[in-house]
């Protein structure tokens, strides 16, 4: 039996009184596509936080991959191969698409022992890379377009595009699909899984919509009030009871609001 890629047992974190983190004991397998879901402050950005090392739990263990990473600032669990995109892109404004990826490819380079085999360390081979990741990610249309100007869904690939330059074992996308239109979600979700998909890189990712979470996650989590409680296949989540009540219903509730103040 294979050891998971992501371990966590008893994390927990509060913010004063409010419990962001409840004993959460987590164990996802390599490979896998996971969907987080659950209300606002339900604690899904919370747990990615801490995976990531932007947060530190009060109390528990986060392994990846077998090492023990609770300790460890971002830029360290970054360079173990664990990476994320965030709900609002990460990107140089004033850079075009292209310089953006070249920008990502020189950190990589020159912080990333793994690459220092001499296969990215030339130029030309940092210039192919970034060509390649353009096509893959379908963003060779936009190239020399500065990323200010950018569509939002475009915007979005853009970022996920420059945590997979890292070549990743482990990508935690936080709303990949927020504030783009419903015309262009499943587009974008398709080019981001068959890219990473066919990088074999496990996926975690938070999502509201789920129409989303339906097609693309093997697995769901559902969060509450800090606490995991629902823990299945998609179908099986998203009709159990309390999902219904504390979970689904809110995101629906929250969606019809928005809607109603546009």
């Amino acid at each position: 039996m294979s050891t998971p890629i992501i371990e966590t047992s008893g994390v927990s974190k509060n913010f004063g009184a409010v419990t962001a983190a409840a004993e959460l004991t987590v164990n996802i397998d390599a490979d896998t596509v996971v969907g987080l879901i659950g209300g606002n402050g339900a604690g899904k950005t919370t747990f990615l936080n801490m995976l990531t090392g932007y947060l530190k739990p009060d109390r528990g263990s986060i392994r990846y991959a077998g090492h023990d990473i609770v300790k460890l600032v971002p830029r360290q669990v970054t360079r173990l191969g664990m990476c994320r995109s965030f709900q609002i892109p990460q990107l140089f404004a004033s850079l075009t698409v292209r310089d953006n990826l070249l920008v990502a490819l020189g950190v990589v380079v020159l912080n990333a022992s793994r690459w220092h085999s001499g296969e990215l360390v030339a130029s030309n081979r940092i210039e192919a890379v970034a060509d390649e990741t353009l096509e893959r990610f379908g963003l060779r249309d936009w190239r020399d377009k500065p990323a200010a100007v950018l569509p939002e869904g475009v915007r979005k690939l853009l970022d996920i595009a420059m945590a997979m330059v890292v070549r990743p074992k482990v990508l935690l996308l936080d709303e990949p699909t927020s504030g783009v239109s419903s015309d262009e979600k499943f587009a974008i979700m398709d080019r981001v899984m068959d890219a990473v998909r066919a990088a074999h890189v496990t996926i975690v990712f938070v999502e509201h919509d789920m129409d989303i979470v339906r097609r693309y996650a093997q697995r769901v989590l559902a969060f509450y009030e800090g606490r995991i409680i629902a823990d299945g296949v998609a179908e099986q989540v998203l009709n159990n009871d309390e999902v219904r009540r504390y979970v689904v219903g809110t995101i629906h509730a929250t969606a019809a609001a928005s809607h109603a103040t546009h």
